[in-house]
């Protein structure tokens, strides 16, 4: 997994508990947090702290991925303006994942591996975002999607419990994505 994705994690819980508990959480996690974003290390350094950082705060591991995710959005927003900038809504951004923003980040960070998207539009507000990876993260592709939805001005809601998830057994999750102006 690629040192960036680290780098939010640790920014996300530290902006949002205080630095204590992210030296906390590495602590429990046993790790030193040592991450650079064009370093890539193992998905089982990332499931720790996520896992850490679940037991540190009394939150479910999933809800903090998702945490991890909407907090993120705002920080890749400030680093990397023009993925965002072209776009006027969510939707639209969203659109672009699989032919623009992943192929940045694949030039940006040489051997990423990155998810697979599939979409499903139905009508001005409804996207079927159909998410594909090994990780099984799309907790974190549910966060990144309320967290875009909040940087372009809109809700979102997406059905608690998706009708399809690769961590129910299912080959790819579907994430029914409802959006609505504020």
């Amino acid at each position: 997994m690629q040192g960036v994705i680290f780098n939010l994690a640790e920014q996300v819980v530290t902006d949002t508990h205080g630095a204590d508990i992210w030296d906390d959480v590495l602590e429990s996690a046993g790790l030193d947090g040592a991450y650079t974003s064009l370093g890539s290390y193992p998905d089982v350094e990332f499931a720790a702290l996520v896992a850490a950082t679940g037991a540190r705060l009394g939150v479910d591991p999933l809800d903090v991925v998702r945490q991890v995710g909407e907090g993120a959005m705002p920080l890749l927003a400030q680093r990397y303006p023009d993925f965002f900038s072209a776009h006027s809504c969510t939707r639209s951004f969203l659109l672009t994942l699989n032919d623009i923003i992943h192929p940045e980040v694949r030039k940006l960070y040489p051997g990423a591996d990155v998810p697979e998207f599939g979409f499903e539009v139905h009508g001005q507000d409804v996207l079927v975002l159909h998410y594909f990876s090994q990780r099984r993260l799309c907790a974190l592709a549910e966060g990144f999607v309320h967290g875009a939805a909040t940087l372009y001005g809109e809700r979102v809601s997406i059905a608690q419990s998706q009708s399809q998830c690769m961590l129910r057994g299912a080959d790819a999750c579907a994430l029914d994505c409802v959006f609505a102006a504020r």
